[in-house]
C-alpha cells in the first residue's frame, strides 16, 4: 500500500478520512495530535509542558514531535502502510521527515492535500466531537457526521468529547499558522511529484471516494 501524508487546514477531516482508510484498507493511522495527547495523558514532565503549549494554540517544537514520531514509525505495524496526520506542518519538518524515512527504510509515496476554505474549516472545528472509547469522529453541525443520539457515540453508547482547543480564538491562531507554515509544503511535494489535491468541500463520503482514486 502507498504510505500517505495528509496536508490540510485545521478541522479539515484528516482524522475522519484516516479512520475510513484504516477500516477499509487496514492502514496504520499515525496522528501527531494523538501522540502528543497520549504524552499529556501520561502525566510526564514533557506531558505537562505540552499541556500549556497546546492550550495556547501554539505549535510544539519540531524536536519533540520528531522524536515521538520516530518511535512510532519504527514499530512493526507501520511497515504495512501508514497515514501521517498532522506531520509535517512545514518545509523544515518535511526535510526532517525525508531523512527519518530514509534512515528507517520507509518510502513516502503520496501527499494528499484536502483543500477547503477558512469559513468551512471553522464551522467543522466548532462542531466536531470524538468518542473517548473508540476514537470515532462526529460533528454536530454536519448532517452526514451527526450521531444518531445527540452527543452519544453510535457504536459505544458513551458521551462524546469536545476538544477544549476547539474554539474560535484558538482556531484562528491555528489557521493563520497553517497559512504561514504549512501551505509551502504544497510546492515542496509538488516538486517531488507526489502531491495530489482533493476537493474537500463535499461530504466525507465524497472526499473518501476522491482519495481512493489517487491511492
Amino acid at each position: 500500500m502507498k504510505n500517505i501524508i495528509f496536508i490540510a487546514p485545521p478541522a479539515a477531516g484528516k482524522g475522519t478520512q484516516s479512520d475510513l482508510l484504516v477500516k477499509k484498507y487496514n492502514y496504520v493511522h499515525i496522528s501527531t495530535g494523538d501522540l502528543l495527547r497520549s504524552e499529556v495523558a501520561s502525566g510526564s514532565k514533557l506531558g505537562l509542558e505540552l499541556t500549556d503549549i497546546m492550550k495556547s494554540g501554539s505549535l510544539v517544537s519540531d524536536e519533540i514531535v520528531t522524536e515521538l514520531l520516530k518511535k512510532r514509525l519504527d514499530q512493526d505495524d507501520a511497515r504495512k502502510g501508514f497515514i501521517l496526520d498532522g506531520y509535517p506542518r512545514n518545509v523544515n519538518q518535511a526535510k526532517v521527515l525525508d531523512e527519518l524515512a530514509s534512515s528507517l527504510g520507509i518510502t513516502l509515496d503520496v501527499a494528499i492535500y484536502l483543500d477547503m476554505d477558512e469559513e468551512l474549516a471553522m464551522h467543522r472545528a466548532l462542531g466536531r466531537m470524538t468518542c473517548p472509547k473508540c476514537g470515532r469522529g462526529y460533528n454536530r453541525y454536519e448532517s452526514a457526521m451527526k450521531p444518531i443520539k445527540d452527543d452519544i457515540c453510535d457504536d459505544c453508547g458513551v458521551p462524546l468529547d469536545h476538544r477544549n482547543d476547539d474554539n474560535e480564538e484558538t482556531f484562528k491562531i491555528r489557521f493563520n499558522t497553517y497559512l504561514e507554515s504549512t501551505k509551502p509544503l504544497l510546492k515542496y511535494y509538488e516538486d517531488k511529484g507526489i502531491l495530489k489535491t482533493i476537493d474537500n468541500s463535499g461530504t466525507p463520503k465524497d472526499t473518501f471516494e476522491n482519495i481512493e482514486s489517487v491511492i
